[in-house]
């Protein structure tokens, strides 16, 4: 989907749109949302960060996820200029467009010159600001947004430290397509950096039995909602651990996928994910993909910085990570992906 046509969709005359969720878990499914709550989260996040008519908002994103739709909602809501290029893993590797005539948000062109005032709001997902950090010239047009929100994926702890000293704020987003993009950020950079995420002052959160995150947003979703993520809240503010179904059963332990991901990312750059499989010993078992080396490799590494228990049982290098289109691991693919591998089709 292209600007234009998503501006056709908004200004229609139905009260809905027609998003996608990612399909991190599984296929992108069909979702229809009310644009007046899409509004309303639009003016709950520039409220947050403080952001006003005048003030810029980068759209490099694509347009067929909620993350770029709610980049153009922003910007027609609150009267932000909107500056629009095309989605890269390399988004600052041209000069921002000049700011327009103010006369109304509208996608500017042209690539060279600075902001000529306001400030600068821009949503990437972590593969995005991974790139610019290694290019100078990238990194200083990165350091010189004003408000970087940062989704579609964890910040694993390498990136953070690497954002942690930049000038201006640099937030973590929690959310999904059903809560319209985020509903809490957290801080990765400055006095005020933690590893919990602050809901909005109109969403509360609290524990299921089950220890999975449920949010209330009444403004953005219709509904109490019941995430697959574990977590940990205290003071109204919370913490994720992993998701339900990133849970692995082995030998009587449960290891979540995700804390084994982060420990072992302080170690490697190499490009890797965690997944599953059945075992007929263990029930199920751990298993790493890697892609750019050997297995051999990866597991002299998880042997030398991982607990034993959890060490992966398999270890297997592939051509090419499964991913979404928002650069996620795609989870079930990977399972399928591994049952492959293994022969384990049912």
């Amino acid at each position: 989907m292209d600007l234009n046509q998503f501006l056709t969709e908004w200004h229609n005359d139905s009260d809905r749109l027609l998003v996608h969720t990612s399909g991190s878990t599984g296929q992108p499914k069909p979702l229809w949302v009310e644009k007046r709550r899409m509004e309303a989260s639009a003016h709950i996040t520039c409220r947050f960060l403080g952001l006003k008519a005048g003030d810029s908002a980068l759209l490099c994103m694509p347009l067929d996820y909620i993350a770029g739709k709610m980049m153009v909602v922003r910007a027609l809501t609150c009267g932000l200029h909107l500056i629009s290029i095309p989605p890269s893993g390399h988004p600052l590797s041209h000069p921002l467009p000049l700011e327009g005539d103010g006369e109304r948000p509208l996608p500017l062109e042209g690539n060279g010159g600075r902001l000529a005032g306001g400030r600068l709001l821009a949503a990437m997902v972590p593969m995005q600001v991974y790139n610019s950090l290694q290019v100078e010239e990238e990194r200083r047009r990165l350091m010189s947004i004003d408000h970087l929100i940062i989704g579609g994926g964890a910040v694993d702890d390498r990136l953070a430290e690497a954002l942690r000293t930049f000038p201006h704020a640099v937030w973590s987003t929690y959310g999904m397509t059903e809560t319209l993009s985020h509903i809490a950020l957290r801080r990765l950079n400055g006095p005020d950096a933690s590893d919990w995420y602050t809901p909005f002052d109109s969403v509360s959160v609290s524990l299921a039995d089950d220890g999975s995150l449920v949010i209330d947003a009444p403004l953005v979703c219709p509904q109490v909602l019941k995430t697959n993520d574990r977590a940990e809240v205290r003071d109204g503010r919370f913490r994720i651990i992993g998701r339900q179904d990133n849970v692995v059963c082995s030998g009587g332990l449960k290891i979540q996928i995700e804390e084994v991901e982060r420990q072992l990312r302080r170690h490697t750059a190499t490009p890797f994910m965690m997944s599953k499989c059945r075992d007929e010993r263990f029930g199920e078992a751990l298993v790493l993909l890697v892609e750019g080396t050997t297995e051999e490799d990866m597991q002299a590494l998880c042997r030398q910085v991982l607990p034993k228990y959890w060490q992966p049982r398999y270890y297997y290098a592939v051509d090419r990570l499964p991913l979404t289109a928002t650069g996620k691991p795609a989870r079930q693919e990977a399972e399928c992906l591994v049952s492959r591998l293994r022969g384990q089709e049912s």
